[in-house]
């Protein structure tokens, strides 16, 4: 009986030298990388880096990376911290300012990816739609930096230290897709206005397509899906959107009188600032790393998206960029564009848009070849669904052509 022992306690009881075998490390680097590149989260790949040496190694050849932003400090927010300090800003710091919720502090060189979380509020009160709109979008947001406890950066009121997206990514070598999202649009409207925005940049703006409506309705529902209408879609809503059987394609002569097209030019010009804006902030990103082959700049809201491809990143680092450096973002060149109205835009899934705009914008000086581009399919599909249908509708209607000078 005693002989049957050891057989049974091998039986029961691995082996010491298989408790010390780590299957992880069989995986070869090509599988993990394909893991780290799903992950995407700089802030998860940052608790990666710390886990082993070899993750550490491999998480700098990472090539999808999203930064995804906590919330955005105005310049009034950070005046005080900013005059008890004695560092000199770069060229990010007068623009805006990321904080990222912390985690731990690391032990390895990726530590600037984590940081303390730092609790802010950054409500913004709503006026007018109008008034909002411009003054969100056409003063300075303030300056960008990235919260941690390292010592490498400027220390605000809380202990925490502020480092630009730069020096957050530096670590990466080879990222070919990168995303940033801001915590929300930068432009305020009011409620139950609905107000989208893409645009694409290179060394300047390449084209820029614009979609609003004074308010929007949810199907078996009389009353706006979110909200209800600010003063300026209130008299849109009080005038001719509601007549359907009167839409015979044109723009009707109240919407010249009710303050309609005021308010569209209103969402143009502050769409165009605030992506000329984002545009100025990536310069330094663009031009550190040479690998990139896509790049977006969008909101958790969805109010905007920037994109830049292979080719109008490499403009971008050849081509000087015309900025103005007193509103801290990119000059817009004077431009023509189309605009396709309808007081009131019902759509498969039966939610109606009162007072839908579509408006798509280009240069007025632009090459053959990027005219090309812009002459096809770029207006139709620049937004998600619903309202990639929305533009699709609205393009097939009467064309208004309009001009504006550089600002």
């Amino acid at each position: 009986m005693s002989s049957m022992r050891p057989d049974l306690t091998c039986r029961v009881y691995p082996e010491p030298d298989s408790m010390e075998i780590d299957h992880l490390d069989r995986l070869p680097d090509s599988v993990l990388l394909l893991v780290f590149n799903k992950i995407g989260d700089v802030k998860a790949l940052g608790r990666c880096c710390v886990v082993s040496r070899r993750f550490h190694n491999l998480v700098p050849q990472v090539e999808n990376v999203v930064v995804r932003v906590d919330c955005v400090i105005s310049d009034d927010d950070s005046s005080s911290s900013a005059s008890s300090s004695d560092k000199s800003r770069g060229p990010f710091s007068n623009l805006f300012r990321f904080v990222f919720s912390g985690i731990v502090k690391p032990l390895q060189a990726l530590s600037q990816f984590l940081g303390p979380k730092r609790a802010s509020s950054s409500s913004s009160s709503s006026s007018s739609s109008s008034s909002s709109s411009s003054s969100g979008s056409g003063s300075g947001f303030g300056s960008l930096a990235v919260g941690t406890e390292d010592d490498g950066g400027e220390i605000d009121q809380a202990g925490v230290t502020h480092h630009s997206p730069t020096q957050v990514l530096k670590n990466f070598n080879e990222i070919k897709f990168l995303r940033i999202e801001l915590p929300s649009g930068e432009l305020g409207i009011d409620d139950g206005v609905l107000l989208k925005w893409r645009a694409d940049f290179g060394s300047t703006l390449d084209n820029c397509v614009i979609l609003g409506a004074s308010s929007v309705i949810s199907p078996g529902s009389m009353k706006p899906s979110i909200g209800g209408g600010g003063n300026n879609g209130g008299q849109e809503n009080g005038g001719t959107d509601g007549v359907c059987g009167e839409d015979n394609g044109s723009i009707p002569d109240s919407f010249y009188t009710n303050g309609g097209l005021k308010l569209r030019v209103v969402w143009t010009i502050s769409s165009l600032i605030a992506a000329s804006a984002r545009h100025y902030l990536l310069q330094p990103i663009i031009s550190e790393h040479k690998t990139l082959d896509n790049l977006v700049l969008t909101d958790a809201d969805g109010q905007g998206v920037l994109c830049m491809n292979r080719d109008q990143l490499e403009e971008l680092r050849v081509k000087p960029l015309s900025a103005s450096s007193a509103s801290k973002r990119t000059l817009v060149p004077a431009l023509n564009m189309r605009l396709w109205y309808a007081p009131h835009l019902e759509l498969p899934d039966g939610v109606v848009l009162k007072g839908a705009t579509l408006v798509a914008i280009r240069p007025s000086e632009q090459s053959a070849a990027k005219k090309e581009v812009s002459d096809g399919s770029w207006v139709s599909t620049a937004f998600e669904e619903p309202f990639g249908t929305a533009a699709k509708m609205l393009v097939k209607r009467r064309t208004y052509c309009l001009e504006m000078n550089s600002f």
